[in-house]
């Protein structure tokens, strides 16, 4: 991908900002959004995302815009 992916496997960045998640199978995940970090700030955060088949094309239209 052309861009960096941060793992949260422990939970530490979802409890410290409060994300919203949620449980099954006794696993707990967060539920789906996409967070749009720069320089360690986020600029913006799309959720809920609905519908998802047209998450990506929000976030790119989003950032075609300059934020």
């Amino acid at each position: 991908m052309p861009f960096p992916i941060l793992s949260d496997a422990d939970h530490k960045l979802t409890h410290a900002l409060g994300l919203p998640t949620f449980t099954t199978s006794g696993m707990t995940l967060l539920k789906r959004m996409a967070l749009v970090i720069d320089d360690g700030t986020i600029g913006k955060a799309f959720y809920p995302v609905f519908p998802p088949d047209k998450n990506a094309e929000e976030v790119i239209a989003w950032m075609r815009r300059g934020g």
